[in-house]
Order: structure tokens, then C-alpha cells, then sequence
């Protein structure tokens, strides 16, 4: 975390121009004294090191600082849009796996058939089908054409609970179909390689039925490189989705962690950055715990 936090802080202080710099612009009767007084004041007429440890110093205290952009402090308006980003990913990576998990095993079971060939064609064209088109599509599509649903994922000040899901529809399903498309394949050869192993032979010579082997035998096993790829794609679910946010007009993380950088927002863009480390790292604990659950040969015993 310190050292993301050093190199986050590092890089965002050696973009062009400052905090200051960008007020003088906006203020023209702004005079070079009061420039010289304000980055004084902020402490940027100081080394690169000196200021990230006096950030530093405040953040363990328990102050986040003033977001420059939106001029209320960084809890106020990362809260509300850490929630709206996670009910947005969130949901779309529970979807992804409740459509990825039985779509790629059944395709491994199907091996070489025309089941395994046409989950292989969908989930490949899902891949490589940009996320932006795509959300294009489905808005031209039931948006524009059917008049289904709200073009905007975001909804009026106010609505009630079936307003917001209506718009969060398009947004949830363009994430879930690309989540899905890259769990399926993942699934899949994690599936059929543990099918070619001698236990699910002998499991098979033993007289256990094809779809038993499947679910009590290979699925379990075949479920510890699948988690890896979980725990780092719910380790990015805090950071926001970037195009789909942009795309759908939703206020998140992705798209405030964007601007922040580009307006030169220190105490913002940190904030959003360190909390999406903080979950990857979680989550990347919480896979090498499921690995002993998954797998009786693997043991958390320090010895």
C-alpha cells in the first residue's frame, strides 16, 4: 500500500502543471505573488518526498483531505460513489459467474461436440467484442428502437427502487455479458483438464455417472485456477468500470477516479486508488484461503 500510494502520488506530481496552475488559468486576476503565496500555503513549492509524507502523515491521522474538484472533504463524495459502483459491478460479476460457472463445465464435458463449438464461438466473439460498442448496441437496441429501457444508467434524485433497477439494466448487462464471456473459457480449461486426470478414471471405471464425476469429482478441483481469476477480477470491481460508466452516464469510481487524475485532485485520486488496492490484495487473501477448502492436499498449517 505505501508503495502504490508513493508511486500514485509520484506520478500525479510529475504531470504538467499543478493544483495552482489550473486556478490560475481559470482566474486570470490571480498575480504571480498570489501564486507564489497559494503553493506555499499547499505546501507544492516543497520536494516530491516531503509532501507525499506529510499526505501520508494526515492520512493515518484520519484525514483525508479536500477533494479540489468538488470542494467537499474526499469521504463525502467517494462513499456515495464507491456504493453505486459496487452494486454496478457487483451485481454484474455475481451474474457473470452464475452464467460462466455451468456454461463452462458443461462445454468441457462436451469436449469436441457441437455444444463445446458453439459455447467456444459465443465466448470468443464476447472477448473480442469492444465493451463500448457493445453498450452502444444494446442501448441503439432496446434504448432507441424498442423503448424498453432508459438510455442513462443513472437515475433521477430521488426514484424509487424500480426506477433505479430500470436503469441499471443496460450497464449490468453489458459488464455481465463480457464478465461471462472470459469466466466461460477459464471455466472450461480448468474443467477439461481435470477430467484427464487418473481419479476421475477411476472414478469413471468405478461406475460413477457422467454427470456426478462432473459435479462431485472434477468441479471442486477444477475450481482453484478459476478462483485466482475471480479473486484479481473482484479485486478491480472498487476501481469502477471506466467506459461502461461513460458510456451510461453513471456517476462511480471509474469515472472519479478518471478525473481526479486528470484534474490534478492528490487527496481524490489517492484515496480511490489505495481502496481499490486494499480490495485486490483482500481478495487475493481470500483465494489462498478458499485454496485449502477447495483442495484437501493444500493446508494452511505454518509448519
Amino acid at each position: 500500500m505505501l508503495l502504490v500510494s508513493l508511486a500514485v502520488y509520484a506520478l500525479i506530481g510529475l504531470m504538467p502543471g499543478d493544483p495552482i496552475d489550473l486556478m490560475l488559468r481559470a482566474d486570470p486576476h490571480l498575480t504571480a505573488a498570489d501564486v507564489v503565496r497559494l503553493k506555499t500555503l499547499e505546501g507544492l513549492d516543497r520536494p516530491l518526498l516531503e509532501r507525499w509524507l506529510r499526505w501520508l502523515g494526515r492520512l493515518l491521522s484520519g484525514d483525508r483531505g479536500y477533494s479540489r474538484l468538488y470542494s467537499v472533504p474526499v469521504s463525502e463524495i467517494l462513499l456515495p460513489r464507491l456504493g453505486s459502483t459496487l452494486l454496478l459491478t457487483g451485481t454484474a460479476f455475481v451474474l457473470g459467474m452464475a452464467l460462466a460457472l455451468p456454461a463452462g463445465a458443461w462445454a468441457a464435458a462436451r469436449a469436441g461436440r457441437a455444444v463445446d463449438h458453439v459455447a467456444g464461438a459465443v465466448t470468443f466473439a464476447g472477448i473480442s467484442v469492444p465493451t463500448f460498442w457493445l453498450a452502444l448496441v444494446l442501448i441503439l437496441l432496446f434504448a432507441v428502437e424498442l423503448g424498453w429501457l432508459p438510455a442513462s444508467g443513472q437515475p433521477e434524485p430521488g426514484a424509487g427502487p424500480l426506477a433505479s433497477a430500470r436503469h441499471l439494466v443496460l450497464p449490468v448487462a453489458t459488464l455481465t455479458l463480457a464478465e461471462a464471456a472470459s469466466l466461460t473459457r477459464f471455466v472450461r480449461a480448468a474443467v477439461l483438464e481435470t477430467l484427464g486426470e487418473p481419479f476421475i478414471r477411476t472414478a469413471r471405471a468405478m461406475g460413477v455417472g457422467p454427470l456426478r464425476v462432473l459435479l462431485r469429482h472434477a468441479l471442486r478441483p477444477a475450481m482453484l485456477p478459476v478462483v485466482t481469476v475471480l479473486a484479481l477480477e473482484a479485486g478491480s470491481l472498487l476501481s469502477g468500470a471506466l467506459v461502461v460508466e461513460t458510456v451510461f452516464a453513471r456517476l462511480g469510481m471509474g469515472r472519479l477516479i478518471y478525473d481526479a487524475i486528470m484534474g490534478n485532485d492528490y487527496n481524490l485520486a489517492l484515496a480511490g486508488l489505495l481502496l481499490a488496492t486494499l480490495a485486490t490484495a483482500l481478495c487475493n487473501l481470500a483465494a489462498d484461503l478458499a485454496y485449502a477448502r477447495l483442495d484437501p492436499r493444500i493446508t494452511l498449517d505454518a509448519r
